[in-house]
């Protein structure tokens, strides 16, 4: 272990680069093998429980520490939040999965980090339902894709060979009743100005967190078209500074940060009004859509090593994707496609 880390502060190794070569490489060839002779889909999260318009508002009042970047001031963005399982086919939702929420908020002025032909206005987010990611560093996550492309054999001598990893794993593997009442987290640490920070989503509605009895196949989308229907959904958007180095690592996102080191402190809400997403006009923009963490302004900077594979991976399969479905990769609008 290192015994001189500090706050705020990457670590990266020396051989990071090439994993993540390794990883854009053996991605893209999955790809190309699971959707032969048809249309892509994303590598990961392909499956999606819906598109849904949203608002995205800062909270007033907030102390100084925390009003930075995005949220310097008190107002409210328009927001696209797509829900998703993460495994790469389109398993029953039955099944024990990590389920996942991006969200690309609209009217962001500022230039971004992810450096694209034409600036956008956009800012993303990206969560799972899991404080803790699988693995600790590159190096491990391209070994975990190499063992899960390379048969059972493979993929069971990596496991015995990185037990944490296989312990993750099959944690964050879970059943939920609903996508909205789950919490999600960022895994990944990112910068609130000079200070590292996690960020979390807290359904205001947690309600159950099991399946319910003989699920439909898409029941998480039924389930949350059936909600919006009848109520708002409201989320509290809140960040996690770090206040420890070895406790709280910025290079090991498979540690979950203790609340009770450092609380939560909401930030914003996410309000999502009733709506029938539910549509062919409205999925397909959803799955055209691509989210990078580092769609970001300056001042939330993704942090550690995974996130610096994420800036390559996303972009670079992100493009293969797009340019393979002959589809145009344009950062939206807040209007509706598919208006009703």
């Amino acid at each position: 272990m290192n015994t001189s880390l500090e706050l705020n502060t990457e670590y990266p190794p020396p051989n990071e680069q090439a994993f993540i070569d390794s990883l854009i490489n053996e991605l893209r060839k999955k790809m190309e093998a699971d959707y032969a002779g048809k249309r892509m889909l994303r590598d990961a999260h392909p499956k999606m429980h819906g598109c849904i318009r949203g608002e995205f508002s800062i909270l007033p009042n907030l102390t100084a520490d925390l009003r930075v970047g995005l949220f310097g001031e008190s107002r409210s963005y328009p927001a696209w939040v797509r829900f998703s399982n993460q495994n790469n086919s389109a398993a029953p939702d039955k099944k024990p999965d990590i389920r996942g929420v991006a969200i690309k908020l609209m009217g962001v002025t500022g230039n971004k980090l992810l450096t694209q032909a034409n600036p956008s206005t956009t800012h993303d987010f990206v969560m799972i339902s899991d404080s803790r990611f699988v693995t600790k560093d590159v190096e491990e996550f391209d070994g975990l894709i190499r063992g899960l492309i390379g048969g059972f054999l493979k993929l069971g001598w990596y496991f015995l060979t990185h037990l944490r990893v296989l312990r993750n794993l099959w944690s964050s593997l879970r059943n939920f009743n609903n996508p909205l009442t789950i919490r999600y987290f960022s895994v990944a640490p990112y910068l609130l100005g000079k200070r590292a920070v996690k960020y979390t989503l807290i359904p205001r509605d947690a309600g159950r967190t099991s399946a319910p009895r003989n699920p439909s196949d898409n029941y998480l989308k039924d389930a949350m078209a059936e909600d919006l229907k009848r109520r708002t959904a409201m989320f509290d958007f809140a960040v996690q500074f770090q206040t420890d180095p070895y406790k709280m690592p910025i290079e090991d996102p498979g540690i979950t940060w203790d609340e009770a080191i450092s609380p939560f402190l909401p930030v914003a809400t996410l309000t999502i009004p009733c709506q029938i997403f539910d549509t062919p006009t409205r999925s397909e923009f959803g799955d055209n859509l691509s989210f990078n963490p580092w769609r970001c302004l300056p001042e939330h900077r993704p942090l550690g090593g995974i996130s610096r594979a994420r800036r390559q991976v996303y972009k670079a399969l992100a493009t293969f994707r797009h340019k393979r479905n002959h589809s145009q990769r344009v950062e939206p609008g807040a209007d509706d496609p598919d208006p009703r």
